[in-house]
């Protein structure tokens, strides 16, 4: 073989292994400090984080202006629920919450419901997400999907645009047809459940269920009307043991709530229609109106 050619043949071979040597350390992720230093919203920085933060978990703020260390995924799919809209990548919390979804799926599948649909818990470090919620921040909030798990369960393939029933009909201010007794069983399970704090419907659902539940109505109080909520329940809990950082909301007022409170929806009823697209915030929160400990937690290494 000619010299040349051998040269040639070697420098060929030599540029392939170049192309398709992989480093064996990966290039170093930019300062913490660097990202954060910037005016992005913070929706965008803790929606960009993939990961939680090891070590225990620390709830840190309200659960409208705060994030959370130490957070747990549900996981996607079990027998006895599902998580929908997976993309989001909102099924992160506390384990408190991570566990009281799995004992709702279970308390309510003793009184014939099939299983669950998990809508948003929260992100992985918690705080502002992009839309649809101005709470969800401290891994303590879940959507459930007033929609029973169906049989055989949603398939994969449609877990994005599956939809869910509408409970309510707002030309009538009523629930509709759909919302029964599957449904006022996993309001009152959830309800009960020592460690939620709250549960928010759409007004015209606490109105059926103050007129629908008969004997023990002492869970009832916890059912709060509030726009939207026509087809899923927003369960929040309380705060946990071991975050002495976590902002508490004032208790309910007392009573079950069904006598002039409710009314006061139905006098004015100026949010009675259905909300369209996606919720935007009139305003970006920045990092700064946050805790100062969640530069800290959307910083560390996951």
């Amino acid at each position: 073989m000619r010299p040349v050619v051998v040269i040639l043949l070697l420098a060929f071979v030599v540029a392939a292994c170049e192309r398709t040597v992989v480093p064996s350390v990966a290039p170093p992720s930019p300062s913490p400090s660097g990202v954060l230093s910037g005016d992005r919203p913070a929706a965008e920085l803790f929606a960009a984080v993939r990961t939680g933060t090891g070590g225990a978990p620390e709830v840190i703020g309200s659960y409208t202006r705060g994030c959370i260390a130490g957070a747990e995924q549900l996981p996607l799919d079990a027998p006895r629920w599902q998580v929908m809209r997976p993309s989001r990548h909102r099924s992160w919390g506390h384990p408190a919450l991570i566990r009281f979804v799995g004992g709702l799926a279970d308390d309510v599948a003793k009184e014939g419901v099939r299983g669950l649909l998990i809508g948003d818990l929260g992100q992985p470090r918690g705080g502002p997400s992009p839309s649809d919620h101005n709470s969800h921040q401290v891994g303590l909030d879940a959507d459930i999907w007033l929609t029973p798990m169906p049989a055989g369960k949603v398939p994969s393939r449609d877990l994005e645009t599956f939809a869910p029933v509408a409970m309510v009909d707002f030309s009538t201010l009523r629930v509709t047809a759909a919302f029964g007794s599957a449904q006022v069983a996993m309001l009152s399970r959830a309800a009960r459940a020592e460690e939620v704090e709250r549960i928010f419907v759409s007004p015209p659902i606490k109105r059926a269920l103050c007129l629908r539940v008969k004997g023990d109505r002492s869970w009832l109080g916890k059912v709060r009307p509030w726009p939207g909520h026509y087809w899923h329940m927003h369960v929040r809990l309380g705060c946990p043991a071991g975050s002495p950082a976590c902002k508490p909301q004032e208790a309910p007022p007392p009573g079950d709530g069904c006598g002039a409170e409710l009314q006061s929806w139905f006098d004015k009823p100026d949010w009675a229609h259905p909300s369209e697209g996606t919720y935007e915030p009139d305003k970006a929160i920045r990092l700064d109106a946050l805790p100062d400990a969640c530069r800290r937690v959307l910083a560390e290494q996951g």
